[in-house]
């Protein structure tokens, strides 16, 4: 694997991690199972039977979780704690036996990422969730579902493409994250002044 696809797949890792953990962690031990992925030697444990089996219940759990207006938000607060530290680590890993200086810095942008990621996912879906019909609810998990596919695929087969697409993301996470966060405040404020 050289460099670019080394920083591809660590930023590719990272990046799914904020918005389907247990789906990237699933989907990348198979594919290594499965001879379509040469992991680096600190990932190949994802392709140990025991923990595909764990990331494979827990990717069903999630997928069906996501699903659920409410259900979803109360997934994703729990999950603030596991997915950034996760997308970290899976940064770091995903270099190789590198540097420590390079996988410190791979483990903070990766966690970075991932944060920005989970943070905008979690905040638009608590939008959404506001919307008294299921469906926006159900469409936006399985964009979701298509975006981390799709985003995994192209880190993987176009490491290129998928970094200049990772950048436009971060651009639009930059001006997105403020909007999102004040609609959030205000809506906390408005479920608040609603229970006196």
């Amino acid at each position: 694997m050289d460099a670019v696809q080394s920083i591809a797949l660590s930023a590719g890792l990272a990046w799914g991690s904020g918005l389907r953990l247990y789906a990237v962690l699933f989907a990348a031990g198979m594919l290594g199972s499965l001879g379509y992925l040469d992991l680096p030697a600190g990932l190949n444990i994802l392709e140990h039977p025991l923990v595909l089996t764990a990331t494979g219940l827990l990717f069903a759990l999630e997928f069906f979780a996501d699903k659920i207006a409410g259900v979803d938000s109360v997934w994703d607060a729990f999950q603030t704690f596991i997915r950034i530290p996760a997308g970290a680590i899976l940064a770091a890993l995903a270099l190789g036996n590198h540097d420590p200086a390079i996988m410190l810095v791979a483990a903070l942008l990766g966690g970075t990422l991932a944060a920005g990621t989970h943070a905008a996912k979690a905040g638009t879906r608590a939008h959404i969730n506001l919307s008294p019909e299921p469906f926006s609810n159900v469409a936006a998990s399985f964009a979701e579902d298509a975006l981390v596919a799709g985003g995994l695929y192209a880190a993987l087969a176009h490491p290129w493409i998928f970094l200049i697409l990772l950048a436009a993301f971060v651009l639009l996470l930059i001006w997105l994250l403020p909007r999102l966060w004040r609609g959030i405040r205000a809506v906390v404020a408005r479920i608040a002044r609603a229970f006196g």
